[in-house]
């Protein structure tokens, strides 16, 4: 069973940038992929991006390209979720995912689920 706890979330100015944290425990994570995924008001979640824990090769939606970051810190079992240049279409909850296996881009195919982080920009 595997635990994870979102951190991070904010009030933040367009263009601004905020880091988001996904900590995990109850498991080692070196077989699983790390999602973000976000719910904005009134919409489906969507993926955001995801991380191999083992290569640490990144994935991501084209909308946040160039402007998200995903990293992981083995020895403190966490997933970082960089937000740079963020735009008001950024604003929602944003959850973090495992699944053991590759990454995948549904939702449907995480197992474990964060409880989510609010973020909201401003225009």
């Amino acid at each position: 069973q595997v635990l994870l706890v979102e951190s991070g979330g904010g009030l933040v100015q367009a263009g601004g940038s905020l880091r988001l944290a996904c900590a995990a425990s109850g498991g080692t994570l070196g077989r699983h992929a790390m999602g973000w995924f976000r719910q904005a008001p009134g919409k489906e979640r969507e993926f955001v991006g995801a991380i191999s824990w083992s290569s640490g090769r990144t994935y991501y939606q084209d909308s946040v390209k160039g402007r998200f970051t995903i990293s992981r810190d083995n020895a403190k079992n966490t997933v970082f979720l960089q937000m740079n240049s963020l735009k008001p279409e950024d604003t929602g909850v944003y959850y973090c995912a495992a699944r053991e296996g590759r990454v995948a881009w549904g939702t449907g195919e995480y197992n474990y689920w964060g409880q989510g982080t609010q973020v909201t920009v401003s225009s």
